[in-house]
This record gives C-alpha cells, structure tokens and sequence, in this order.
C-alpha cells in the first residue's frame, strides 16, 4: 500500500501546485468525515485551546485544518521528487540574508521549527541553500521512512541524527557552522518536560531547547513556514535571533517558547498541527484529557 501511495505522489507532483492543493483539500475533508478518532482529538485541543469560540466555529475550523493537512500529505511529493528550481520558486524565504550572515560569522544557531503543516517543505527549501541538522524519528513504514529520509536530504550535505544520538552530535553540527532545524514543541512524555502553559492549559513541554542553546552556544531564530492559498505556494519566515535566552530557568524559558508559539498560531491557527494529542501527559493527579 505505502509503495502505491509513493507512486501516486510522485504522479501528483508533476500537477500545478494549484491543481494538488485542490486535491488535497478534497482528501482532508474526506479524512475528516471517515477518521473519527483524529477529528475527536483535533476538537478537544481546539476546545481547550480557543474556548472563547463557539462550537460551530470550531467545527469550522477543524474542516479547514483536515483540508490544510490534505494539502500537506499531497505536495509531499513535491519534496520529495521536484527539482530544485520548483522547490525555490514555490518556497519562498524571508530572512535568508540574515541566516547566511549568522553562519558566516561563526554564529551556531537553532531554527526554532514548531509543528505548522508546511514544515517538510519549509525543510526541503532551506536545505537548498543551507547544510543543515534535524532529528527524525524513525517511521515503521520502511518505505515511507526511506523517502521521508530522502526528502530531507536529496539537497546539500544535511546531517539527519535519530533522537538516540542527537543531543553530542547536534551540537558538534551547530558549532560547525550547521543550522540546527529543530521541532520541540511536541508532548514526548514526562522525560525531560516540565509543565508549562499552553494556550493556558498545563502542558508537557520539552525543556531541551536551552539546553541546546547553552551547550551549542547558539542563537535560537524562529523559522515558521506558512502555507498560502491555493497555487501561491509558500513561505519560510525566519524571524531575529532571540536575545537573552537562554534566561534563569528552564521553566521560564518553556514558557517563553510557548507564548511564542501561541502567538504564530493565532496568526494561522487552522495550519498548526492539531491532530497530536498535546495534552495527553498530564501533571500527577490530572485525569486525562483524551
């Protein structure tokens, strides 16, 4: 089955980008009719996390979020099998100057990539112009693992580390002048989390990133692809480096990483990756959420 769902993506690509996002918006709102148990997880994160709407609305925006991560499942194979000059006029990147500036000055950074559906592609494009590092978790697909893996690094010389040997590996990339494309704001689990608010909700949040920062001596620059409507494509926005982070504790520093990320979504709240289960460790004595 993995293997003709490749072979369909790659017959896809060769579509216009407006064509698959059409697609693709077709595929995500049939996904939200038939998984039930994904739209139920996606409306109670949209519950907890937008209580001021009505239930109307989030139903509303749920659809849009099915018909947004449609998109991204089907223009996967744009990163996947397109060409790099496709790739770079359909990605645009803001702040690409900057990065280049950074690196050369000897500066280690990490890209501060929370988990809006555009991300792969955001990824893909970078990797164009930058030797980069990321972690990847291994997928049981090993055809779909094979070109996840292939994806992220047909362009460039790009380091992909397991999350086992990440954290000494990561660092020696960084401090030879690698950026450190880097996804923290997923629920791992109690391990090395502590508990921060998160659109006001108690949520396990890693506690790695300043962890990086310091051992890396590294800069943290926001980097948040955005899908645009129909065939406009998309952009990577690379915001300036944090200034005094890593701050006096871990805690206000997840805190800070959150609010940051509350901010974005609000920006774009239907392409943040909602079909995660955010909550689902909860603080001792909590019942669970899910």
């Amino acid at each position: 089955m993995s293997r003709i769902i490749v072979a369909l993506l790659w017959l896809l690509h060769w579509l216009p980008l407006s064509v698959q996002a059409s697609i693709g918006r077709g595929l995500g709102l049939l996904l939200y009719g038939i998984i039930f148990p994904r739209r139920r997880v996606v409306l109670t994160n949209l519950r907890l996390c937008f209580p001021e709407l009505s239930d109307g609305e989030r139903r509303q925006l749920a659809k849009e979020h099915f018909a947004l991560a449609g998109r991204s499942l089907i223009e996967r194979g744009l990163a996947w099998f397109a060409p790099e000059a496709r790739i770079r006029r359909l990605v645009r990147v803001e702040g690409e100057a900057m990065l280049q500036k950074l690196i050369d000055d000897g500066q280690p950074v990490i890209l501060l990539t929370p988990h809006f559906l555009g991300l792969d592609l955001g990824g893909t494009r970078l990797a164009a112009s930058f030797d980069c590092v990321s972690i990847y978790a291994r997928q049981k697909d090993p055809v779909i693992d094979h070109w996840l893996l292939h994806g992220r690094s047909r362009f460039g010389s790009q380091i992909l580390l397991r999350r086992d040997e990440s954290i000494r590996a990561s660092i020696k990339a960084m401090k030879d002048c690698r950026p450190f494309y880097y996804l923290p704001d997923m629920d791992n689990g109690p391990n090395e989390s502590v508990f921060v608010p998160f659109f006001g909700v108690q949520a396990a949040t890693l506690a790695a990133l300043p962890r990086f920062a310091k051992l890396g001596g590294a800069v943290v620059v926001p980097c948040i692809t955005r899908m645009l409507p129909g065939g406009q494509g998309y952009v990577v926005e690379l915001g300036q480096p944090w200034t005094d982070f890593p701050g006096d504790s871990v805690e206000g520093d997840a805190r800070r990483m959150n609010a940051f990320l509350e901010e974005r979504i609000r920006t774009m709240p239907a392409q943040y990756y909602w079909v995660h289960r955010r909550f689902k460790t909860r603080p001792p004595g909590e019942p669970k959420i899910y």
